[in-house]
């Protein structure tokens, strides 16, 4: 403590995530002081509903501001979330929903119907965004029809981020960042589009106002400086270096996503890409999914229901050899966003042997999360040589088990960097707020490991990834 209150000047990155608030306290060169991390649990009352409670979150985000603070005065307070979350709220901000999560598939029958018509690829070519149950344009349309109630109590659409923003700040506003991924903001425009809005008899204030993920605002009840930032994507390439070209980033938390800067806005012809956009003309082409580190946690208490932790687990995994001998998992297990887009698609465990045990169940599951997150890659440089020559930019936490990321090297034979701040996001939002000030952003990234691809696991890697890009063609005609 007394080190922080001899600092000249610090700054905190506030990152909403799906199962945990993280408050990160940074000095000017991207130092981690202090880290505060408080969970919260998802809900699922009715098949394919995934649920946060608002109310719970809002104050878990107050709490870490409160515990981050103590004792210190901070330049700013700047803000990362997960996005595609939507909350209903009536005129005086109260949620006449829960938080309806990324995960969530309730929206999927309008998603299915809408993808294939002409009208989705056009949206999709307006957005950005694959027509898929995750986005919040996608889940209003489902309110429309099948919950009227609702939409027509509703005052305002907003995400779990601008909820926590209006209640520190009394605006309701949203950035560039979040807005570009709820399938309602116009990519080339950035702005919400008038002809999405009349598809949901949505009126333009029924949402947030579109803001810089520089913009500011002093808090209500606080002397804090508020600053929006962004989505926890784009400000994770932000803040791990990986805006530069030459570089891909890589995160896996709850899910996962691969995701490639470019300078405008890009559409894939087949609809199985996402672009956001972070600010001026930087811009991300990307691929999440919804089946990251969360497979393995429902792999060690629901499958092995075993209380050994995943540093055990990933320990004796690192004995198997590369490919699992022969064990292949194709972990949909929440259905799958990039690059299939199908909500209704499952998990499969290939090739089972008597001899299999409990440590090739877990590194093939290391392994299908990685194949899932490589497909997106070859979509992004489907230039093998190129690849090559690209650094893959790791953060979230998986970023702190070397075998993950050795094994990530090896599935795609290309170099992969951690930086020495794992918590990209956060660092990314602190950035974002540095530059609200007026001050240079720092570009310069602290390089922790590196890990290089062995070229004797390129064989044995190569056929598995074609095995699982098999399974799922061949089991959903089944």
């Amino acid at each position: 403590m007394d080190q922080i209150k001899n600092m000249e000047s610090f700054y905190i990155g506030i990152d909403i995530g799906t199962t945990a608030t993280k408050a990160i306290c940074f000095d000017k060169q991207g130092n981690v002081i202090k880290e505060v991390a408080i969970a919260y649990p998802m809900y699922h009352p009715k098949p394919d509903w995934s649920v946060q409670n608002p109310e719970q979150i809002l104050q878990t985000v107050k709490d870490c501001i409160t515990e981050i603070t103590i004792g210190i005065q901070p330049e700013f307070i700047s803000f990362s979330s997960a996005m595609q979350s939507i909350i209903a709220i009536d005129e005086a901000g109260k949620p006449l929903t829960d938080a309806i999560l990324w995960a969530d598939n309730r929206a999927n029958s309008i998603a299915e119907k809408l993808k294939n018509s002409e009208k989705g690829k056009h949206f999709y070519q307006k957005t950005g965004i694959p027509i898929h149950p995750f986005s919040p344009m996608t889940k209003i349309a489902w309110f429309k029809e099948f919950d009227s109630d609702i939409f027509s109590k509703t005052y305002k659409f907003i995400s779990i981020k601008e909820y926590v923003w209006h209640h520190l700040t009394n605006e309701y506003f949203t950035d560039t960042s979040m807005a570009s991924g709820t399938g309602l903001l116009n990519i080339h425009t950035l702005k919400w589009d008038e002809e999405i809005l009349d598809f949901l008899n949505l009126k333009p204030e029924q949402l947030s106002t579109v803001c810089e993920v520089t913009h500011q605002c002093k808090g209500i009840s606080d002397d804090f400086l508020y600053i929006i930032g962004g989505g926890d994507g784009a400000l994770a390439n932000l803040g791990t270096g990986a805006m530069n070209k030459g570089c891909i980033a890589l995160t896996i938390g709850t899910s996962g996503a691969v995701r490639l800067p470019i300078d405008q806005p890009y559409l894939d012809e087949q609809m199985r890409t996402q672009c956001y956009h972070l600010m001026d003309n930087q811009y991300l082409t990307l691929g999440a999914v919804n089946n990251g580190a969360i497979v393995l946690q429902w792999l060690r208490e629901t499958l092995l229901k075993t209380n050994q932790s995943f540093e055990v687990l990933f320990a004796e995994a690192e004995k198997i050899p590369a490919g699992s001998d022969g064990l292949l998992f194709v972990p949909y297990l929440l259905g799958e966003r990039a690059p299939i887009w199908d909500a209704a698609a499952q998990g499969s465990l290939l090739g089972m042997q008597i001899t299999h045990t409990q440590a090739h169940l877990v590194r093939a599951t290391l392994e299908g999360i990685l194949f899932g997150l490589f497909q997106i890659t070859e979509i992004l440089i489907p230039d093998p040589e190129k690849r090559k020559l690209t650094k893959v930019m790791a953060s979230g936490g998986f970023g702190k088990s070397e075998l993950w990321l050795q094994m990530v090297a090896d599935i795609f034979q290309m170099t992969v960097e951690t930086s020495q701040t794992i918590e990209g996001s956060a660092w990314g939002a602190v950035m974002i707020g540095m530059k609200s000030q007026g001050n240079n952003v720092i570009t310069e990234h602290k390089t922790g490991k590196i890990f290089y691809p062995n070229t004797n696991y390129k064989e044995v890697y190569e056929s598995a990834f074609n095995k699982f890009k098999k399974v799922y063609p061949i089991m959903k005609d089944l």
